[in-house]
């Protein structure tokens, strides 16, 4: 036998106490078929069906009137808190959803998070101080669902994936150098040329130990060579500046740079193949809390005012 929807513990339903309550209150059914917006034979049938379910008469009713028994009473009285308690609970959901509170559980890239999203977060907190935030920096696809987080932080090409995602900002791997290093060594004019140059390899990347440029739909890799070579993107970007040799790197980590006249950019009709975005992905589902949703929200306006500069 199929469960009825609503069923309170296997006993009484919601239907069932909410035309109960209605019959009490309006002492008729025809007035509680007006407060529940059913017809007056439906809410006798779910009397009749609670009365069935509990084994007791709850109701006296006469032509006139509707006369609650001692047992109807002393349930009326608890069915009523119920209902009062669950209206209340629904109130208090729906005020935690409109408001921003809350833990807030984000994974975020050790380097991009750490240069863009981490500056944000003391003036986020300060204007939403019923949000507490948990950020964890990690270099690894974590599983968002899995390990409870309510937004990860992404950078490079999403995978397809169930997770509701949203596309922050795109960027570009571009080629740079220091002004000393191209004081001392000349500025390589064609992709062949990075050849006779110091580069620094960035192992981590996809492509490594080659360089795939692209350039108006033409594609050269290169394997270049140099006097270093490292996982870590950061400390590649301080020799690049202490002019160690040639990076090929995101414009989002090499940006603060150029503005600073640490680096140039060199090749600059060229660019690595690889282009990406900056993806905010949270756990599948229609709706998405509000605390992620003004977090998620003012990252990106923040970084895309931050990538205009």
């Amino acid at each position: 036998m199929m469960q009825k929807t609503h069923e309170l513990g296997g006993r009484a339903t919601l239907d069932e106490l909410s035309a109960f309550i209605a019959v009490v209150e309006t002492h008729s059914f025809t007035g509680a078929a007006k407060v529940v917006g059913r017809d007056a034979t439906i809410i006798s049938r779910r009397i009749g069906q609670l009365e069935e379910r509990l084994g007791v008469r709850l109701l006296s009713r006469t032509t006139r009137r509707v006369v609650l028994t001692e047992a109807g009473s002393l349930f009326y009285q608890r069915a009523r808190a119920l209902l009062d308690e669950l209206d209340s609970a629904s109130l208090e959901a729906s005020n935690f959803a409109a408001s921003p509170q809350g833990l807030l559980r984000v994974s975020l890239p050790v380097t991009f998070g750490r240069r863009w999203v981490a500056p944000l977060l003391p003036a986020f907190i300060a204007q939403h101080p019923k949000i507490r935030v948990d950020a964890r920096f990690a270099d690894r696809y974590v599983d968002v669902v899995a390990e409870g987080f309510d937004v990860a932080i992404r950078v490079g090409t999403l995978r397809d994936s169930s997770l509701v995602a949203k596309r922050i900002a795109d960027f570009r791997n571009l080629l740079y150098a220091a002004p000393s290093y191209i004081a001392l060594r000349g500025e390589p004019q064609t992709p062949e040329a990075l050849l006779d140059h110091a580069c620094l390899g960035f192992s981590s990347h996809s492509s490594w130990p080659d360089w795939v440029l692209t350039k108006d739909g033409q594609h050269k890799t290169v394997r270049p060579t140099g006097p270093l070579v490292s996982d870590n993107s950061e400390s590649l970007l301080q020799a690049a500046i202490e002019g160690a040799g040639i990076i090929l790197t995101p414009d989002w980590l090499a940006g603060s740079a150029v503005l600073n006249g640490e680096l140039v950019q060199i090749l600059p009709q060229w660019q690595g193949s690889e282009k990406g975005g900056i993806y905010a992905v949270m756990p599948p589902g229609r709706l998405v809390p509000t605390k992620t949703r003004v977090f998620v929200d003012e990252i990106t306006r923040a970084i895309q005012a931050g990538w205009d500069q």
